[in-house]
């Protein structure tokens, strides 16, 4: 018999026994991330994101965890329900507070639960358990997003239902180098990406690369200014602090890679991203004013360039963006699973689920259609 605990803080459960059932890979699973969260007051008091982390115990044992938050909004997300806590409000019901299985605002896949079990033995337990912390904790739902689609299978049940959506990935098919990349692209793609490239060189734009404990202080509080310009200009603060970004390069610089721009020996953009033995993450993007296609620069080719140059596997450069695809990124499957509490307000989403999915696999198959690669790739 498996039993559940919940913790208000990862400091209670600990960097140990969290990092030997989650692994040090995956860079979002890692107690240092999430504890960064909570220590920096990114996640926590009245941030809409309280830490309400799930283990799961055999006796005195724990043998699975699972990241797990109270929210008391939608954002930092991007698995939007807007809709459904609107359909809620407007039959004047509360579809917040709702449970979050998540990484707060990172939209990477990957795993969500650290367990020396299989996860056949521990999924059940943790998907019996939903509702009876639901009605504890008054809350209207349960959702868990950007996990693998093997454990999205596993959750899955009549009250369960999964959600498909989809990003755009780069993946290194052995590329020796940028050129060699874009000699897969068809003649008209590849001119207009060197184009794109060559007019941030002419705008006299530098880039560097910074891994891990390269990355200095100034340079850190320098990226932390552009980090949060990008969400003033859409009139909102940036969610995280800067103690964050600092705890991030204190504690796990290995998983670090900062690139900024530089004009006249002076940053003036930067995009930092976090990475594992086969993947890289691109995670923030800021820039003081705009210079012509030196987002494209910083965020997309700088990471390829990173990629090959170290052997990684795949590119993850964050949520949305159908640009991306014809700078090489391929549209790939995401996967969520929403428990909703209420039968009444259940059923309608299965169905819209249901109809969301086979559009979405149409918008991939159509899609797919617009890669930059030849026939032949």
């Amino acid at each position: 018999m498996l039993d559940i605990v919940l913790t208000d803080n990862i400091e209670s459960i600990g960097a140990e026994l969290w990092n030997e059932l989650c692994g040090t890979d995956y860079p979002f699973l890692r107690y240092e991330f999430l504890h960064a969260l909570e220590h920096s007051g990114s996640v926590g008091k009245g941030t809409g994101w309280l830490p309400l982390h799930l283990s799961l115990k055999d006796g005195d044992t724990t043998v699975a965890v699972m990241p797990l938050y109270l929210k008391q909004h939608s954002y930092g997300e991007y698995v939007f329900d807007w809709a459904w806590a609107d359909a809620y409000s407007r039959y004047g019901l509360d579809y917040y507070p709702k449970l979050l299985s998540a990484i707060p605002f990172t939209p990477a896949y990957g795993p969500r639960i650290g367990t020396k079990l299989p996860l056949e033995q521990v999924i059940p337990a943790i998907r019996e358990g939903i509702p009876q912390i639901a009605a504890k904790l008054s809350a209207s739902s349960w959702h868990g997003l950007f996990a693998p689609k093997d454990t999205i299978e596993l959750f899955q049940s009549e009250t369960l239902m999964p959600r498909l959506g989809s990003q755009y990935h780069w993946f290194n098919r052995d590329y020796r180098d940028f050129d060699h990349f874009l000699e897969h692209f068809s003649s008209r793609k590849r001119k207009n990406l060197r184009k794109e490239r060559k007019k941030v060189t002419d705008q006299g734009v530098e880039l560097r690369t910074f891994a891990g404990n390269e990355i200095s202080d100034a340079l850190l509080h320098r990226f932390y200014h552009f980090y949060q310009i990008t969400y003033l200009k859409r009139g909102r603060k940036g969610y995280l602090t800067p103690e964050f970004f600092t705890l991030l390069r204190d504690t796990m610089p290995e998983h670090l890679v900062l690139v900024p721009a530089f004009v006249d020996g002076q940053a003036v953009a930067g995009a930092l991203s976090l990475r594992s033995s086969t993947t890289l993450y691109g995670r923030y993007w800021g820039c003081l004013e705009e210079y012509d296609s030196l987002h494209f620069e910083t965020c997309y080719y700088q990471g390829i360039e990173y990629c090959i140059r170290e052997g990684l596997e795949r590119f993850d450069p964050g949520a949305q963006g159908e640009h991306k695809i014809q700078r090489g990124f391929e549209p790939i499957e995401t996967w969520s699973v929403h428990w909703i509490e209420d039968p009444g307000f259940r059923e309608p989403i299965a169905r819209f689920l249901e109809e969301e999915e086979a559009m979405m696999r149409e918008q991939i198959a159509e899609l797919t259609t617009w890669l930059p690669f030849k026939n032949d790739q």
